[in-house]
């Protein structure tokens, strides 16, 4: 029996912060940020946030509580704050990612660990060793998954992996050994589920589940804290995760250098609000543009080829992603972007406000999105390459990463002023405590006060 369980188990519970390599620390106090400014920006603006608060006062579930939505003001209880935290961190799709697993990890982990650390009084330095621990093994279990094979039987690896990086965080906050976090993997494997059904109508499902896995993991490890008696093996067992969630499963990777290879330091973030595998044909047409000096009316015809997976997600079917009209499925629209991106060289979160514009429609009808099979079998699926028929000619481009992957990873500079960018329009000049408050987690005493303060 290989027992990644409890491997990994064992791993989350030993873990401290004064063992952390040199800059795996400050690397989670970082993507804790980048996703704090897209919980501030979806609280006000993002389409589903008003059916969700709506939501939990139907079922009595925002009675105020001991965990913080972040820069809100509103405080609710754990598993109900980290649902909200973690369903806003992901619906701007402005959070960051683990190419290799191709899932989102700070969504599910940060907001598992921000409320559970708020509730229990564990210090900010508790609180990034734990984000550490839920991003291994979240980021782990979507390696071990194969996110091509993942993807292929329809599931969502963030929601799915996710729920085990939410329990590792939430259990050893809650101060769980080997034995309890074992127990709150058992009940996680009962709670992991994501769906890729959202893509057929641009549905909000993608982001409830993301926020879902967060609460499911603090549910799990709660459970686990009060002697729960769970399902033993769910990652390895017969029907465990890598049994029932895909056809290619590899245990192996999910405890490959554990202990001495920080999947942590392998997590990019991103610097468009939409699917990562949009992102390496924008920086692509942002810069032949600019090179070239090139206008709109000058992209006659546009190639994009990707991976297999970002074909599923943002390529298929062509005539319905050349009509986005929400922004989710604006989101995951290669032709949408694409078509934003050569309109005016830059793309943000208020360029959703421009979905059905006509000028816009016209240059998706220009952007053809094929399958790049000399992109499959790498170390990265994000890449993509380019063939943008101009009056110049034929300009052809192949970006291997998109930027903001671990050799591109934005400085502590940039890192803030992305989070300013999403949080001063809402939090004026409380943003940038907000902002100071998170980059200097690990040396934080109990948080409940700061975080209060910070919003």
């Amino acid at each position: 029996m290989t027992d990644e369980t409890g491997r990994l188990a064992a791993y989350v519970a030993g873990l401290r912060f004064e063992d952390l390599p040199e800059g795996v620390g400050a690397r989670a106090q970082g993507l804790a940020l980048d996703l704090a400014g897209s919980i501030v920006r979806a609280d006000r603006e993002a389409d589903s946030t008003p059916s969700l608060y709506a939501a939990l006062r139907t079922l009595g579930l925002d009675a105020p509580g001991a965990a913080s939505v972040v820069g809100s003001g509103r405080r609710l209880a754990p598993p109900v704050a980290a649902l909200v935290n973690g369903m806003l961190g992901h619906s701007l799709d402005f959070d960051d990612t683990h190419a290799d697993s191709s899932l989102h990890p700070s969504a599910p982990v940060v907001p598992a660990a921000l409320a559970v650390g708020e509730a229990v009084g564990a210090s900010g330095a508790e609180i990034v060793a734990a984000i550490v621990a839920g991003f291994e093994v979240c980021c782990r279990l979507g390696l071990a998954l194969d996110p091509s094979a993942h993807y292929a039987r329809g599931f969502h690896p963030t929601a799915t992996a996710g729920t085990f990086g939410a329990a590792a965080a939430a259990g050893k906050l809650y101060g769980l050994d080997a034995a309890g976090i074992a127990s709150a993997f058992g009940v996680s494997g009962s709670q992991a589920a994501g769906s890729l059904q959202f893509l057929e109508n641009g549905a909000w499902n993608k982001r409830w589940q993301v926020g879902q896995a967060a609460m499911n993991g603090v549910m799990a490890a709660a459970l686990a804290s009060q002697g729960f008696k769970a399902a033993a093996e769910p990652i390895e067992g017969k029907h465990g995760l890598l049994a029932g969630y895909t056809d290619g499963g590899n245990p192996g990777k999910a405890v490959a250098g554990l202990g001495t290879v920080f999947e942590t330091l392998r997590i990019g973030v991103k610097p468009y609000p939409s699917c990562r595998y949009t992102h390496a044909a924008l920086d692509g047409l942002e810069a032949i543009r600019r090179e070239n000096g090139l206008a709109a009316g000058d992209f006659h015809a546009v190639s994009i080829g990707l991976h297999r997976n970002g074909i599923i997600l943002t390529g298929e079917p062509p005539a319905r992603k050349r009509r986005a009209r929400s922004v989710v499925e604006g989101q995951f629209s290669m032709p949408f972007t694409a078509a934003v991106m050569i309109e005016q060289g830059s793309f943000g979160w208020d360029d959703y406000r421009r979905l059905g514009e006509p000028g816009l429609d016209v240059i998706a009808d220009r952007v053809e999105v094929v399958r790049d099979e000399t992109l499959e079998g790498l170390a990265h699926p994000f890449g993509a390459t380019l063939r943008v028929a101009t009056p110049q000619g034929t300009l052809e481009r192949r970006i291997a990463d998109p930027a903001g992957e671990p050799a591109t990873f934005p400085g502590e500079a940039a890192l803030r002023a992305k989070f300013m960018t999403l949080a001063e329009p809402v939090l004026g000049a409380q943003a940038a405590p907000l902002a100071d408050f998170f980059l200097t987690l690990g040396t934080r005493n109990a948080i409940s006060g700061a975080l209060r303060a910070a919003a």
